[in-house]
């Protein structure tokens, strides 16, 4: 694989996993627990969100070299509210019944930190391309953990999964409180980070060597394990 497309592939891949704005880096905390009472508003608000994402990304990049330095931040915040805007119309028109239930939330996306730190961090510095795939990922990241954040809390607190009832035997309304979302949100974080955890470097020695015996530098103590 070549380095470019090693490169466009880490670019999309990164806000995915090792970057992911929820999991990892902890922003847009605000829409992940207002509105992820139902797992069907978690991919909604994350679709939302992937739209503007990659498309501010896109406009910004391209205007990077023609917005002038001083006011760069009211022009970025300008490209989003009016993609927000676009979101809103579309949404409002054709998807009422989500429109509704994201509510506030949905215009709050034009001041969502994910979206204007990957517009100063990474559009305004790269190419166009980069800048889509850099949003794109970003966007289906966050939408993964809205949607996962939204399942458990829809599941464990009315027993229903996209209005599915799953006839559990107890469900716990708290997962629906907002107390509920601050647990389930710590918990998530927490296994993520326990299954994104590398494994602690070993400890080299001389100890372990075959031929440590033969070896001009070795000494009895490298059989504790030290060099």
């Amino acid at each position: 694989m070549s380095e470019n497309k090693k490169s466009c592939t880490f670019e999309l891949v990164k806000g995915i996993i090792k970057e992911n704005p929820v999991l990892v880096t902890l922003l847009g905390m605000c829409p992940t627990l207002a509105v992820t009472t139902m797992a069907s508003n978690g991919i909604g608000m994350g679709l939302a969100t992937t739209f503007v994402l990659v498309c501010s990304n896109l406009v910004i990049s391209l205007l990077k070299n023609v917005i002038p330095k001083a006011v760069r931040l009211p022009c970025f915040i300008v490209v989003i509210a009016s993609f927000v805007t676009l979101i809103e119309f579309l949404l409002k028109g054709y998807i009422p019944a989500l429109y509704d239930s994201l509510g506030l939330f949905l215009s709050l996306i034009t001041v969502n930190c994910i979206i204007l730190g990957r517009a100063e961090a990474f559009a305004s510095k790269n190419n166009p391309w980069k800048s889509i795939l850099d949003g794109l990922g970003n966007g289906i990241g966050f939408t993964l953990a809205l949607f996962l954040m939204g399942s458990v809390r829809e599941i464990l607190g009315s027993g229903q999964w996209f209005g599915i009832d799953l006839h559990l035997p107890v469900t716990m309304t708290v997962f629906i409180m907002p107390a509920g979302g601050f647990f389930a949100l710590g918990v998530i974080i927490a296994v993520v980070n326990k299954l994104a955890k590398k494994a602690p470097p070993q400890e080299l020695g001389c100890a372990g060597c075959p031929n440590a015996a033969s070896c001009p530098t070795y000494t009895k103590k490298d059989e504790g394990g030290n060099d």
